[in-house]
């Protein structure tokens, strides 16, 4: 699909939209897959049906370190099988092409020494679940929301182990780094050596629209095909719940930047509804492709960071420091 469109459009949220379908808080969502199949099914048609070419399975937290906080750990198979095949069903009764995408996020665990986490664990982690994935019906396996080199890295070594094709992304959330300071130019490196590389690599979630368009904008020079998967405007509580400031109309013009910005594939993540995706799919559709963003022009159109660009902050403190050392 990658060969013959210029940008695909994956689907959107999955927890935010299942709390208006009534997850409750502390409910793994993985549970919906046996308890309300039909609610995971409705969600998986609707971003199909606002025009969706890849729609991620019902499974981010689905390893056995997350599923141990529910005493769920010896689960992983029968959810992420099933969460697969609730997906597989809805793509292989569409018209049109419709790509399975295993869901596969962090275990939550801290890699040594830092924490207790080995590579070989985590591999087998990993693996465990993606073989779930692949014997529901997922056609690739969609690793996402990673902050750590090491634990990116273990997932696709998974994956390559099972024998799945992959796609990578980071969420680079923290002064325009992961979490632990990995930046947005630096991901392509991660994956050298492996055979066979990812089918595409970059950013998901995150914080804002605007902030996610900067990090895709400094993988220019990637020649694994860009993903841009990014939050629907910003987060904001709103009594107990937290709502998202992004529109239909913002993501539209997000998912335009984002292709101009050089994203192969694009979608939304935290507070993306099928309505936001559908007026992306139109943006995509309808776009003439123009000059890659500026950093003015994002903020301008989407706009202003939650996080400083990276390198920018530290060279307005250089000049503040020189004007003081002046005037002294």
């Amino acid at each position: 699909m990658l060969a013959t469109s210029s940008v695909l459009l994956a689907d959107g949220a999955t927890g935010t939209n299942y709390f208006k379908m009534g997850l409750t808080s502390g409910e793994p969502p993985e549970f919906w897959i046996t308890d309300h199949p039909e609610r995971v099914t409705l969600l998986h048609q609707q971003f199909v049906d606002a025009g969706a070419d890849i729609i991620l399975t019902n499974t981010f937290g689905c390893n056995r370190h997350r599923l141990k906080l529910h005493n769920a750990q010896s689960r992983v198979h029968e959810l992420a099988s099933g969460a697969a095949r609730l997906a597989r069903r809805v793509a292989d009764a569409s018209a049109r092409p419709v790509v399975v995408a295993g869901s596969v996020g962090p275990t939550g665990e801290l890699f040594e020494p830092l924490g207790a986490l080995t590579e070989a664990d985590a591999i087998d982690s990993f693996a465990e679940q993606i073989r779930g994935l692949q014997d529901g019906g997922a056609d690739v396996v969609w690793i996402e929301t990673m902050s750590a080199p090491e634990e990116i890295r273990a997932a696709a070594k998974a994956a390559i182990l099972v024998g799945m094709p992959y796609a990578a992304t980071m969420s680079f959330d923290t002064a325009g780094r992961t979490m632990m300071g990995i930046m947005p130019d630096a991901l392509e490196a991660i994956f050298e050596g492996l055979d066979p590389q990812p089918l595409a690599i970059g950013a998901n979630c995150g914080v804002g629209a605007s902030d996610i368009l900067v990090s895709i904008s400094q993988m220019k020079a990637f020649a694994t095909p860009v993903v841009s998967k990014g939050n629907c405007g910003i987060p904001k509580f709103e009594g107990t719940t937290i709502k998202y400031s992004g529109t239909p109309e913002l993501m539209h013009t997000y998912a335009a930047m984002a292709a101009d910005a050089g994203a192969r594939i694009v979608g939304g993540c935290c507070g993306t509804s099928p309505e936001h995706l559908a007026a992306m799919r139109q943006s995509l559709d309808d776009r003439v492709p123009a000059p890659a963003p500026t950093t003015a022009e994002i903020i301008e159109k989407i706009g202003p960071l939650t996080n400083s660009v990276p390198g920018q902050a530290d060279t307005s403190e250089r000049d503040a420091r020189r004007r003081r050392n002046k005037a002294e």
